[in-house]
């Protein structure tokens, strides 16, 4: 269940969206590699927990190493990462531009492919408010004033929840990855 909480814009340049409020996810806990490499040695793998610690920390700086070389690594069913540019901004013509100028710096970019893409995601995702687990008492006294806010059905029908952004890896609307 992906837990999510309500918060209101205060960015005042996008009039349309200042003081609105929009869901966003309530992150629980990060998990490290060593406790990603001990929760997959316990999916009855044959191997141990230090032999995948050691495949995915050789993996991730693999990976680092290649987007430096500008390539784009596909992850099947997981992501495609990529370098970004952050631009300080625009320049008016080719000859203005320069790079100390112009570039703020470099990212990481990460674009959900195959079984994690955002319509997969969105199929396969159940949402309900955090406000709702922390408010559960005064839910069970009568308060019904939140509603439901449970997404998605968990099936192939999916219900209809999919929510913009690009689905194929192939454009760069922004697929909330990144």
């Amino acid at each position: 269940m992906i837990l999510i909480k309500l918060a209101k814009n205060k960015n005042k340049t996008i009039k349309e969206a200042y003081g609105k409020y929009y869901a966003r996810p309530v992150v629980t806990e990060t998990i490290g590699i060593d406790e990603l490499a001990e929760h997959m040695a316990s999916h009855n793998t044959p191997f141990s927990k230090g032999a995948i610690k050691g495949l995915l920390t050789d993996m991730v700086s693999c990976v680092k190493e290649l987007v430096l070389q500008n390539k784009a690594v596909k992850i099947d069913n997981l992501a495609i990462f990529s370098i970004g540019i952050i631009n300080k901004m625009g320049a008016a013509s080719i000859k203005e531009w320069n790079l100390a100028k112009f570039v703020e710096g470099y990212r990481l970019r990460a674009r959900a492919t195959g079984k994690l893409s955002n319509t997969q995601l969105s199929l396969d995702a159940n949402a309900k408010n955090a406000m709702d687990l922390l408010n559960s008492s005064e839910s069970a006294a009568g308060d019904t004033t939140t509603g439901d806010t449970t997404q998605g059905s968990g099936t192939a029908g999916g219900g209809g929840t999919s929510q913009g952004g690009s689905t194929d890896g192939t454009g760069d609307s922004g697929d909330g990855l990144e």
